[in-house]
């Protein structure tokens, strides 16, 4: 195998053979291809693009790279979820539970904060003790016992990801389909999945912004993902203004137990749960059809049983046994809390939701750099949802901060990120498509 001549066929738009993908991705994991080398070959796909079956032989070359878990000891199907990113997107917190309440195993391999989305490994991590790197036999412990168990990406799984990752964010090449398709499909077969249901977000706050962009990249990884064994649908969900009605860390986590304890109904967040565990419970063989699914999912919340899973994934992963029952006993609160209100009457009409998530992450709740340090406890909580009604006065948010220069410079900014409008928006619905 030779790395050049692999670049060189892409480059002029040629397919290359699984055997040559294979090679290629070898060489990466085994360092016999250069920084450079790699660079050339994502900026050669980035131009030329790949077909379906080269993807599916990239994915699962990746796959391959590193160590493939395997789950045969389980009796239950095991699944799992992937969102594309957004803001208030703590569905993960949530969904595994329910799932794990509903007989299900659910192994979730989750990731840090990226840009102005939120990560679900650093919301965990405002929960003390909770340890996102357990040992093999403790994660396997924890997803037998409790159902589930949301960690972090080993150093052994899918490595040439990895290595490819860090080479495309500083290359200008991280928006490629196949290359997004591959990275996010390889950690998931690596999981050893048997099913797998895909998030993907549209939208201002989205990495997506259009629907024939969300579109595409959902019929890639639906048609990659079910070509390399693992069954899979996607969801196209709104990612025009946060799900949650809280982005930060610590806050997601009080925001997760109010969900469970079934103080969430009716909301956009809960229609996106509720319909992520719906696409799993059908493909896995636990319901029929998805309206019994759906209520299936509903009725562990209603139960209690979906809470219980949750608090014994934290106790088993190291954290407080009681952080469902006494969240304020453990989550640290920002010593600055300001009230943001309407400064007219009118309609809440817009979100410029990316915004609100670089917002959290000047507050300190996210990362400038990789090594930043993280405060879980800043963010903003208690938002209104788009098409409420208003009077000049009324709450819009609440700014969690260090520090009271930093409310205020994060309260002007809010009411630079909300428009008030004499007229209500038109509502877009939560779920928009689904791909099969």
């Amino acid at each position: 195998m030779i790395p050049q001549e692999i670049i060189r066929r892409k480059r002029d738009g040629a397919a290359l053979s699984g055997k040559e993908i294979a090679g290629f991705i070898e060489g990466l994991t085994s360092d016999r291809v250069s920084d450079a080398q790699a660079a050339a070959f994502a900026m050669a796909v980035f131009f030329q693009g790949m077909s379906r079956n080269e993807t599916i032989d990239l994915t699962i070359a990746m796959r391959d790279s590193g160590t493939v878990l395997d789950w045969s000891g389980l009796s239950v199907p095991v699944v799992d979820k992937h969102s594309t990113g957004g803001v208030g997107d703590n569905v993960s917190l949530m969904l595994a539970p329910i799932l794990a309440a509903c007989g299900l195993a659910v192994p979730m391999i989750s990731g840090r904060g990226l840009g102005h989305t939120g990560g679900t490994l650093d919301k965990l991590q405002s929960i003390p003790g909770y340890e996102i790197a357990p040992q093999a036999e403790q994660f396997r412990r924890v997803v037998a016992d409790a159902g589930c168990a949301i960690v972090g990406q080993t150093a052994d799984l899918a490595p040439a990801d990895r290595r490819l990752y860090a080479v495309r964010d500083v290359t200008a090449t991280v928006e490629s389909v196949p290359l997004i398709t591959a990275s996010i499909l390889s950690k998931k077969l690596a999981a050893g999945l048997q099913t797998l249901v895909l998030d993907v977000k549209l939208g201002n706050g989205a990495f997506m912004q259009s629907a024939e962009e969300a579109r595409t990249l959902a019929q890639s990884l639906v048609e990659v993902a079910n070509g390399a064994g693992l069954k899979t649908t996607a969801l196209i969900t709104d990612m025009n203004q946060p799900l949650a009605d809280a982005a930060g860390n610590a806050l997601e986590i009080v925001n997760c137990v109010d969900f469970l304890a079934g103080r969430k109904k009716g909301t956009r967040l809960e229609a996106v749960v509720l319909a992520l565990a719906a696409e799993l419970l059908v493909q896995a063989g636990a319901s029929t059809d998805l309206a019994r699914a759906h209520a299936m999912a509903a009725d562990t919340i209603a139960s209690g049983h979906a809470m219980e899973r949750f608090g014994r994934m934290v106790h088993g992963l190291g954290g407080p046994a009681d952080v469902c029952e006494r969240p304020a006993d453990y989550l640290q609160r920002a010593p600055v809390q300001l009230t943001v209100v309407a400064p007219r009457d009118g309609y809440l009409a817009a979100c410029e939701t990316r915004q609100l998530g670089m917002l959290v992450v000047s507050l300190g709740g996210g990362r400038r750099q990789a090594q930043d340090p993280i405060d879980h406890r800043v963010g903003v909580a208690d938002l209104v949802p788009l098409g409420e009604k208003l009077g000049r006065g009324q709450p819009i948010a609440t700014v969690h901060a260090a520090d009271e220069a930093a409310a205020r410079q994060a309260q002007a900014e809010l009411l630079r990120i909300y428009a008030i409008a004499d007229e209500a928006p038109q509502a877009s619905p939560v779920v928009s498509e689904r791909i099969a």
